[in-house]
C-alpha cells in the first residue's frame, strides 16, 4: 500500500494517456483516429529518445549534436533483428523488438562513448557533431546494414507475440509504446539516484573537485553515454515498429536537434521537463505543419524565446512559481497575467500574421496557394493587411513591455517574502 501511495502519480498517469485516444474514437464507425494514435505514439517515443538524451545534457553537462546516431543505430538493430525473425533465424516476442533496439544502442554507445568522452564541453559537442555527420553519410555507402536511401523495411506482424497481439492495428502498437516508454521513464528516474547519476551531477557541477575527490570523470561520461545509448535504442526500436521502416534521416542532425529542441523548451533541471518539451515540439511539427509553411520558423523563433527569458525551460518557470504558492499568495498573480494576457495576444497574431503574409508571397505563390482567413481570401500584394500585422506587433510589443514592468514590480515583491518567510524561525 505504501508503494502504491508512493506511485499513484504514475498510475494516474498511465490511466489517462490510455483513456485519452477515446476522446478521438469514432463511435460510429467503432474505430479509433490512426492519426491520433499515430501522433500518440510519436510522442512516447520522441519523450524516450528526449530522456535519453537528458542523461548528458541534464545530468552530465554533456551537449551532444549527434544523440541520434545511438538512437538510429538502435532502430536498425531492431529492424534487422524483426527481419530474422520473420526469416525463421531466430525467435523473440514483439513485445521484445525495442529492447533488441536499446541492447544496439548499448552497443554503440559503448563503442562510440570511448571516442567521443575522452573530451568535454566545447570539444565534445564538436565530436558528437562530425560523428553524427560521419554516420549520415555511412548510412549511404554501406548497403548491407543501412539500405541506402531507401533504408530498411519491416513488417511488425510476426506472430510471435508473448500476449497473443499481432500489433496489425494502431491501438495495440500505441499500447505496447506507452507500455514500454512508462518502462523506460521509470528506469531513466531510477538511474538519476544511483551513484552513477549522482555522480554525473558531480562531474557537471564541479569536474575538477570530481576528480580531486578520487572518480575518474571520463570513466563517468563513457557509463553515462552508454546507458543513453540504451535508452536512446529502445525509442529507435519503437520507431521501427510505429512506422515498419528506418531510413538514413533517423541519424541525421535534424533528429539530434529535435531532442535538443524538446529538452531545452521543456527545462533540462528536471525530469520532466523533457516530456512536456516533447509534446510541444511535436505538436508543432505534426500539427502546425499541416496548417503553415513556415512551422519551422516558428520552432526556431520558440526556441530562441526561451533561451533568451526561460533558460530554465518550461517546467522551470513553472516551478518558479513554487515559492509563492506555499505561502499562498498564487492568486495575487492571476491579475497581472490576465492583464499580460491581451497584449501578449495582440502581439503573437501580429507576428503570425507577419509570418504567413510572407509565407503566402513566396512559397504559397509557388505552390498556387491562396491566403484565407475565416473563408476570405487575403490579397498578399496589397499593403493593408502588411500594415496591420505590423501595427499589430508594435502595439502588442509595446502594451506588453508596460504590463512587463508591472508585472516584475509585483513578483519581485512576492519573491522578496517569499525568501523573508523561509529564512524565518
Amino acid at each position: 500500500m505504501t508503494l502504491l501511495r508512493r506511485n499513484w502519480p504514475w498510475l494516474v498517469a498511465l490511466a489517462v494517456l490510455l483513456a485519452f485516444p477515446f476522446l478521438f474514437y469514432d463511435w460510429t464507425r467503432g474505430r479509433h483516429s490512426g492519426f491520433a494514435l499515430t501522433l500518440m505514439s510519436e510522442i512516447g517515443v520522441m519523450a524516450i529518445f528526449a530522456l535519453s538524451y537528458n542523461m548528458l545534457l541534464g545530468q552530465a553537462g554533456l551537449l551532444s549534436f549527434g544523440h541520434a546516431v545511438l538512437f538510429g543505430l538502435g532502430a536498425y538493430c531492431a529492424a534487422h533483428t524483426v527481419n530474422l525473425v520473420k526469416a525463421g533465424t531466430i525467435w523473440l516476442p514483439t513485445e521484445l523488438v525495442p529492447l533488441a533496439g536499446g541492447l544496439g544502442g548499448l552497443f554503440f554507445g559503448f563503442v562510440l562513448g570511448w571516442l567521443v568522452t575522452k573530451q568535454r564541453a566545447t570539444a565534445f559537442a564538436m565530436i558528437t557533431l562530425g560523428l553524427g555527420e560521419l554516420v549520415s553519410a555511412a548510412a549511404l555507402m554501406f548497403m548491407g546494414f543501412f539500405g541506402g536511401e531507401s533504408g530498411i523495411t519491416i513488417d511488425r506482424v510476426m506472430d510471435t507475440s508473448l500476449l497473443g497481439v499481432r500489433y496489425t492495428s494502431p491501438w495495440q502498437v500505441y499500447c505496447l509504446v506507452l507500455g514500454w516508454a512508462f518502462v523506460a521513464a521509470v528506469l531513466m528516474r531510477l538511474q538519476m539516484q544511483t551513484p552513477l547519476g549522482r555522480m554525473a551531477n558531480a562531474t557537471r557541477d564541479n569536474f575538477e573537485r570530481a576528480q580531486f575527490v578520487g572518480y575518474d570523470p571520463r570513466r563517468v561520461r563513457w557509463m553515462q553515454f552508454t546507458l543513453a545509448g540504451f535508452f536512446a535504442g529502445i525509442g529507435g526500436g519503437l520507431y521501427v515498429l510505429i512506422y515498419e521502416i528506418v531510413t538514413f534521416d533517423t541519424v541525421s542532425a535534424v533528429k539530434s536537434a529535435n531532442a535538443l529542441l524538446a529538452v531545452y523548451i521543456g527545462g533540462a533541471g528536471a525530469f520532466f521537463g523533457p516530456i512536456l518539451g516533447t509534446i510541444v515540439v511535436v505538436l508543432l511539427q505534426s500539427g502546425v505543419s499541416l496548417l503553415s509553411n513556415a512551422w519551422l520558423l516558428y520552432v526556431g523563433v520558440l526556441f530562441i524565446v526561451m533561451v533568451m527569458y526561460a533558460p530554465v525551460g518550461l517546467v522551470g518557470l513553472i516551478g518558479m512559481h513554487t515559492p509563492i504558492w506555499r505561502m499562498g499568495r498564487l492568486r495575487e498573480l492571476l491579475l497581472p497575467y490576465l492583464r499580460a494576457l491581451p497584449p501578449a495576444l495582440i502581439l503573437f497574431l501580429g507576428f503570425v500574421l507577419l509570418v504567413e503574409l510572407a509565407s503566402f508571397t513566396t512559397i504559397g505563390a509557388a505552390q498556387g496557394k491562396r491566403f484565407a482567413i475565416a473563408g476570405r481570401t487575403i490579397d498578399t500584394t496589397s499593403p493593408v493587411p502588411w500594415a496591420i500585422a505590423l501595427a499589430a506587433l508594435a502595439l502588442g510589443a509595446f502594451w506588453l513591455r508596460r504590463e512587463a514592468r508591472a508585472f516584475r514590480l509585483r513578483w519581485d515583491g512576492l519573491m522578496e517574502e517569499a525568501k523573508r518567510q523561509a529564512g524565518a524561525p
